[in-house]
């Protein structure tokens, strides 16, 4: 198809992102950064968390209890994990202040590759081949999503009205998993901790948004300050959910989860409510529909088939751990250069907490 004159003047007007909001420049490696930060402060907790449960001597498959959150203070793996998950907190607020939400959400699916890397060298549990495409699918959904929108996107005011709807819809959506969580957390696995957080975690990404514009442009009135206390009480109902996620699966599978399904909550907000897209065409609203259900996806895959969950249910005879010498008891095929190239760079991740006996 030959495109007018006319017609290609239209779509040099829409390839607004990247080409008018320099910030973006800024706002990307801010949020790689973030995603660095977050992939080892992912680990960390959970470490704290699995020793928290050992130490306890019950699970915290159906909600942490009191004491099993008091006991994490004193896990120095945890508190390192939670020290690191804050600096990623600061580096996505500083980027979110230079670039659009729908651009620094998605970019946060590097985290996904770096603890999967880190989780197979400090388990032993070596990612297997449909592990991989799962991860693989998480990753390169998301990532044509964000090239998409770094291209598409715009910043716009947001209006009043705009900020009670998604006020509105935050609170639903935080009673509906309030109420399944009481109801059904008897039979809930991670999946259901994991997509609770990153859904929540996609509004708390928005707010934050919408909060540091709004401290911008000197605009901080009682909506502004409604929007800070949803934000924190968001991030504390998803950080629960999160630590919960940790004792019902492997690091990589929640950060697979919310480096999926926050971002494309964020973006959903971004484009439906605040309109940061409206500029964009229709096949692009069209790639957002079939690379965001790729990356759910490879979610949803992963949880099925990650090494760890396989072998912890028993489905498959894969080793926990390590054998003596530190190398695993039986080694896979393909996915063992995947731990050997970890190990060349970082041969002994300090992951595990002073004292702590050498796995047996």
């Amino acid at each position: 198809m030959v495109l007018t004159a006319d017609e290609l003047q239209d779509v040099g007007d829409q390839l607004v992102g990247a080409f008018q909001n320099p910030g973006i420049l800024i706002g990307i490696p801010l949020a790689l950064l973030g995603a660095v930060f977050m992939s080892f402060g992912a680990q960390y907790q959970h470490r704290g968390v699995t020793k928290v449960e050992k130490l306890s001597g019950s699970t915290g498959a159906q909600g942490l209890s009191g004491g099993q959150l008091v006991r994490l203070l004193s896990r120095p793996s945890w508190v390192i994990g939670t020290v690191m998950l804050g600096l990623a907190i600061i580096c996505q607020l500083f980027a979110l202040a230079y670039a659009p939400l729908i651009v620094v959400q998605p970019l946060g699916a590097i985290a996904l590759v770096i603890t999967t890397l880190l989780n197979a060298k400090v388990s032993g549990h070596r990612p297997n081949k449909r592990s991989l495409i799962a991860i693989a699918a998480c990753v390169g959904g998301i990532f044509v999503f964000v090239t998409i929108a770094a291209i598409f996107a715009t910043e716009k005011p947001v209006s009043d009205q705009q900020l009670i709807t998604i006020l509105l819809i935050l609170a639903a959506v935080t009673i509906v998993f309030a109420v399944l969580w009481v109801w059904l957390r008897a039979r809930m696995g991670a999946l259901f901790y994991i997509m609770a957080a990153g859904v929540i975690y996609g509004f708390v990404a928005t707010l934050a948004k919408v909060v540091i514009k709004r401290i911008q442009d000197e605009n901080f009135e009682w909506l502004t300050l409604t929007c800070l206390a949803a934000l924190i009480l968001g991030a504390i109902i998803g950080a629960y959910f999160v630590q919960t996620a940790y004792s019902s699966g492997p690091p990589d599978l929640v950060i697979a989860g919310l480096t999926v399904i926050d971002p494309i909550v964020a973006i959903l907000i971004g484009l439906f409510v605040l309109g940061e897209a409206t500029g964009a065409p229709l096949w692009a609203y069209i790639a957002f529909g079939v690379v965001g259900a790729i990356a759910v996806w490879g979610v949803l895959q992963l949880a099925r088939y990650h090494p760890q969950v396989l072998s912890d249910s028993q489905e498959l005879p894969i080793p926990r751990g390590s054998a003596a010498g530190g190398e695993p008891a039986h080694p896979s095929t393909g996915s063992i250069r995947v731990t050997e190239a970890v190990a060349k760079v970082w041969p002994d991740p300090p992951i595990k907490d002073k004292g702590d006996r050498p796995a047996e």
